[in-house]
């Protein structure tokens, strides 16, 4: 990854760093021009849309000033998940779609993800043009004036306009009349589009952490921390319950009886009701290398191919466009449902989950049974620097000894994380001793390695 841009577009602290106002307006700059430069006989504009930070207000100033100051027109969304803003952006026929949110990180810090025109992700090779220009400060002197400088405009209807995108995902012959939902929001993007939603349709909506003040969003709530949604589950008798992070892009279930539902389980649920209904095409899935061993031994089963990527939903989208899958996720949440959008969506995964479970006539619990998890440890070390680890002797040959001891009833990932100093050792085994053991084993190697 290069110096601005990571797996997952800019991140940081917000007015510290790569996210500065000053920063940011340049990154507007840099954006406002490769979009003109894709089409140079045309007037360019761009869509912006954010998550309910408080550094928003600082950062979306600082974009529109970035971008206008290159004569290119900017439409303003407001608070919307960040798939919203995808939709928004090919639906409008803008030549960028840029995000300001960190995700599920804490309030301070802010990011910008950005969506090409027709609403995937910016390819990297893109990403590192637009750092370029950033880095090397080629645009100092191109300062268009007058009427060519762009002019900004909010679009009032953007959150109505994504809410019956995902309501037409929904299908026509069926209701959520009777079902009890609590959602947890996370106090973020889709605090008020996703019981919109879940009501029209007819579901009685029971909403948590939907109160956004600005510096209370993902705090110990949401995807990420599921604690007071199983506990609302269980207090309200709801039939289930639905977490989304900060910007609106990953999903994780409760069940009936409190019991959480990775990511992962969520993947195994709809390929399954996909394959007996012959709606997963190419019969393929896309999941991660993070993805839990029992989600492998699931597909195995069901005879359905598996595909692994990067982590990262963008490089999951990428593997499930060269393979033709049309499903695919990260244990995280992410769900890529490509039938019907172009990037991972929190509120529509949700509504095909629903989907599932309204034609199977079942429990989400008793749904949640197709797969069990494998026992898993992961430990996350902090390295100084980042050898490859393919040429690290001792630690190939202690990731050998370990795989031979699993005898393939698990597997042993280590790999760096993309976005900070840290190798992570990951163990899925038999059982919790067995995976324990091996964790601590090829943890202490790493220490004694890199240190």
């Amino acid at each position: 990854m290069g110096k601005l841009f990571g797996t997952d577009g800019v991140r940081g602290i917000a007015n510290v760093g790569n996210m500065t106002a000053e920063q940011v307006l340049a990154i507007g700059r840099a954006t406002a021009h490769y979009c003109r430069e894709q089409d140079p006989a045309r007037r360019s504009k761009v869509v912006i849309g954010k998550d309910t930070r408080v550094s928003g207000y600082m950062m979306e100033s600082a974009l529109t000033a970035g971008i206008t100051s290159m004569g290119v027109d900017v439409l303003l969304l407001g608070p919307l998940p960040t798939p919203g803003i995808a939709f928004i952006t090919h639906s409008m026929r803008a030549d960028a779609g840029l995000v300001i949110s960190a995700s599920h990180n804490p309030f301070q810090d802010n990011g910008i993800k950005i969506f090409s025109r027709d609403g995937y992700k910016l390819p990297d090779a893109a990403e590192a043009e637009i750092e370029e220009l950033v880095l090397n400060d080629r645009l100092a002197d191109m300062r268009p004036m007058g009427e060519d400088l762009g002019r900004a405009k909010r679009i009032d209807d953007a959150i109505g306009r994504y809410i019956v995108f995902c309501k037409n995902s929904f299908p026509h012959d069926l209701t959520l009349e009777g079902l009890r939902i609590v959602i947890d929001c996370s106090n973020g993007a889709t605090y008020k589009a996703a019981r919109i939603i879940l009501w029209e349709l007819g579901a009685e909506v029971i909403p948590i952490h939907a109160s956004p003040d600005g510096l209370n969003i993902n705090e110990n709530c949401g995807s990420q921390h599921t604690e007071d949604l199983r506990h609302k589950v269980q207090e309200t008798r709801a039939d289930l319950g639905l977490a989304f992070d900060g910007d609106g892009d990953r999903l994780i279930a409760v069940d009936e009886t409190g019991e959480e539902l990775s990511g992962d389980h969520i993947i195994a649920i709809l390929a399954k009701y996909m394959k007996d209904h012959d709606l997963l095409d190419n019969n393929r899935i896309v999941t991660t290398v993070m993805s839990n061993f029992g989600l492998h031994q699931f597909l195995k089963e069901e005879n359905i191919e598996h595909e692994e990527s990067a982590v990262g939903d963008r490089y999951v989208l990428e593997r499930m466009l060269e393979t033709g899958a049309i499903l695919g996720g990260e244990a995280s949440g992410h769900m890529i449902c490509l039938k019907h959008h172009t990037t991972g969506d929190g509120i529509l995964a949700a509504l095909q989950l629903l989907v599932a479970l309204l034609r199977s006539g079942k429990k989400l619990s008793e749904l949640a049974k197709v797969m069990k998890l494998a026992p898993q440890r992961l430990v996350n070390l902090t390295v100084a620097n980042k050898p490859p680890l393919d040429e690290i002797k001792d630690l190939q040959d202690a990731i050998e000894k370990a795989e031979t001891e699993l005898d393939g009833r698990g597997r042993v990932l280590i790999r760096y994380s993309g976005t900070q100093s840290m190798c992570r050792v990951m163990v899925e085994g038999p059982t919790e001793a067995l995976t324990e053991r091996l964790t601590n084993e090829l943890a202490t190697v790493v220490k004694q390695c890199i240190g």
